[in-house]
C-alpha cells in the first residue's frame, strides 16, 4: 500500500544535505505502476520472451498521458515540494508525472559481466535544455521513479554524491553559464552537444558512487547537481524508470535576507563551504537550448502510436 504524505524527519533533511538524495519507498503501488507500464512491450516494439529482438539497450519513450504528482504519489511530492523550499516556489508545469518511461535492456555484449562505475560512459548532469547557471531554476531536482523492482546490477542508476561539489564550485567560478556538457560561454562547442568527457572525468576522480535499486512505488530525489549515469543491466531485466523535471518559478537564491533556504539551497551552499554567498550573481542571460533528441521524439512517438492501434485491432479481432 502506497505511503501517505508526510514532512521529511530530521534525518531525512541531514542526509539529503550530507549526500544529496533521498529514496523514499512506497509512493505509490504497483497496481498505479501497471497502468502506466501496461503497454510497455507494445509501445516499444519488441517480444519481451526473445531477448534477439531487443536491439537497443536503454530507450527514452515518448510521453502520452500526464497525470497531476501529488494524486499519484502524494509522499514524493511532499518531499519534493519541501526539498524545495515550499510548493508554491514550484513551476505549475512541473506537478505533472508523464509516461515518457525510460527503459534500460542492456545488451547481449554486457550480458553476466561485471563492471566499475569508473567504467560507465554516460555520465551527466540533468538539464540539456538550457545554459547552467549554479542557481538555475530549470532543473531544481532530480527524480527517478521506478516503475519497475531493480535489484543490484539491474539496470539502476548509479549516482556520484562525491560530485556534488565539484559541480557546484565549476559553476561558482562561471558566472557567465556553461553549456549543457559544461562548455563555458565563448567556447567554440558552447551550446553544441559534444561529448561527455567533462563529467566522465569527473567521475573517475571520485570514490564514492551508489546504484539506484528499490522496489515498484519507490522514487529518489536527488540534487540538481547530482552526477549520474545509466548503467549496462548486466541482468537484463527490464528495468523501468522515469525522470519527470522539477523546475522553479524563480531561480535558487544563495543570499536571502531571511536565511530561510530551501534544503536543495542549503545543501549546495554547504558543498560550496558557505553560509551564503554574498554578492554572486549570473553575468549572461539565461538562454533555453533545443537538444538534439528532440529531433527523433515525434517520429518515435507516432511510431508507438501506429503500434498501440494495431495491437487494439489484433485483440478485437
Amino acid at each position: 500500500m502506497a505511503s501517505r504524505a508526510a514532512p521529511l524527519t530530521e534525518a531525512e533533511k541531514e542526509h539529503f544535505r550530507q549526500r544529496g538524495f533521498l529514496h523514499l519507498k512506497e509512493c505509490f503501488t504497483p497496481e498505479q505502476a501497471a497502468s502506466i507500464t501496461k503497454d510497455v512491450w507494445v509501445r516499444l516494439g519488441v517480444d519481451p520472451s526473445d531477448k534477439s529482438t531487443w536491439t537497443k539497450s536503454k530507450v527514452n519513450m515518448p510521453n502520452h498521458n500526464a497525470f497531476l504528482a501529488k494524486d499519484f504519489a502524494p509522499k514524493a511530492w511532499s518531499a519534493i515540494a519541501e526539498l524545495c523550499g515550499g510548493d508554491e516556489r514550484i513551476n505549475d508545469k512541473s506537478r505533472y508525472w508523464r509516461d515518457g518511461l525510460i527503459v534500460n535492456l542492456g545488451s547481449e555484449q554486457n550480458e553476466g559481466k561485471e563492471f566499475h562505475p569508473h567504467d560507465l560512459d554516460n555520465w551527466h548532469v540533468d538539464g540539456d535544455f538550457f545554459v547552467h547557471y549554479l542557481d538555475s531554476p530549470e532543473q531544481a531536482l532530480l527524480v527517478v521513479v521506478l516503475f519497475s523492482d531493480i535489484a543490484p546490477g539491474g539496470g539502476g542508476t548509479m549516482i556520484c554524491p562525491e560530485a556534488i561539489p565539484k559541480v557546484a564550485r565549476y559553476l561558482y567560478d562561471h558566472p557567465q553559464g556553461v553549456s549543457p556538457r559544461m562548455k563555458p560561454r565563448g567556447h567554440a562547442e558552447f551550446k553544441r552537444e559534444k561529448d561527455l568527457d567533462w563529467f566522465i572525468d569527473i567521475a573517475k576522480s571520485c570514490t564514492d558512487f551508489v546504484e539506484v535499486t528499490g522496489e515498484i512505488g519507490d522514487v529518489y530525489l536527488l540534487h540538481p547537481l547530482m552526477l549520474h549515469s545509466a548503467t549496462f543491466n548486466p541482468k537484463r531485466q527490464i528495468r523501468i524508470i522515469t525522470n519527470p523535471p522539477v523546475s522553479l518559478k524563480e531561480p535558487f537564491m544563495f543570499n536571502r535576507a531571511d536565511g530561510a533556504y530551501s534544503l536543495v539551497e542549503q545543501t549546495t551552499l554547504r558543498a560550496l563551504g558557505q553560509d551564503h554567498l554574498g554578492e554572486w550573481r549570473i553575468t549572461a542571460d539565461r538562454e533555453l537550448i533545443v537538444p538534439e533528441r528532440m529531433k527523433d521524439a515525434n517520429k518515435m512517438k507516432q511510431e508507438e502510436l501506429e503500434r498501440l492501434a494495431q495491437a487494439k485491432t489484433a485483440a478485437a479481432a
